[in-house]
């Protein structure tokens, strides 16, 4: 069952931090019902307006799919940061054939928010 504890949170939170710092990152980290850890990123140096559609103001990040929608600097930072959000914690036995999900806890990541615009600042 995917859980995610404060405690588990507080553990990954300097690598992930480690990883919005040295790509120049403004960001929050969460835990959201319990089950998935997420970052939510605010402003910074990437430009993820590749991905932008008419009045998009904010995306979700596929963590399953980093290499297949980003590319260059964007999907480098994104890669880093999926990879501090798992950690030495985090496992996925899914089986989809089967119906039959088993996975540490999941992940999310939000460009900007539904409210507010994600900024890119030089």
């Amino acid at each position: 069952m995917a859980y995610v504890s404060k405690e588990l949170k507080a553990k990954l939170a300097p690598a992930i931090k480690a990883v919005l710092k040295k790509y120049d990152m403004k960001g929050t980290i969460a835990v959201r019902n319990h089950s998935s850890l997420v970052v939510n990123l605010k402003s910074g140096a990437i430009d993820f307006d590749q991905h932008a559609t008419g009045d998009d103001w904010h995306y979700q990040v596929n963590t399953y799919h980093v290499d297949r929608g980003w590319t260059g600097v964007a999907a480098e930072f994104l890669s880093e940061l999926v990879a501090a959000m798992k950690g030495q914690e985090w496992y996925d036995r899914s089986d989809i054939m089967t119906d039959y999900f088993d996975t540490a806890y999941y992940m999310d990541v939000n460009i900007g928010k539904w409210d507010k615009k994600y900024e890119v600042v030089s």
